[in-house]
């Protein structure tokens, strides 16, 4: 039985690997006030600083409201990468945005936030 298990719990240690991720800019970005119908965009920026290469596997948000890019490229330990967040303003008031993050290597998701002011 042991034999049976071995080559599974291989593949569990090589899919979770080192890798962590410290972010270079706060998680939690303020827009501000904005003017309605016009986008604004932040980038969130992060560290590597893992012993293994890291990638974002994906970026979810909240509503169709915020957009996210990035790039699929490796990142190797020690260096850094952007995940792009745009808010589309089309609706009046305030918001509170939440934008779910998942690297390759991480059982738990980062968490990102954006807010402001539509006038």
């Amino acid at each position: 039985m042991t034999a049976f298990l071995f080559p599974f719990l291989f593949l569990l240690n090589v899919h979770f690997t080192d890798a962590t991720v410290e972010w270079i800019s706060p998680t939690t970005h303020d827009f501000g006030d904005l003017k309605l119908g016009k986008p604004v965009t932040h980038n969130f920026r992060f560290k590597n600083t893992g012993d293994a290469p890291l990638t974002i596997d994906n970026v979810r948000s909240t509503c169709g409201c915020t957009a996210t890019d990035w790039s699929e490229e490796i990142v190797p330990p020690g260096e850094e990468g952007v995940i792009k967040i745009e808010y589309d303003a089309r609706k009046e008031g305030y918001f509170y945005k939440k934008i779910t993050v998942f690297f390759s290597g991480q059982r738990k998701a980062e968490k990102l936030y954006v807010e402001g002011y539509v006038e």
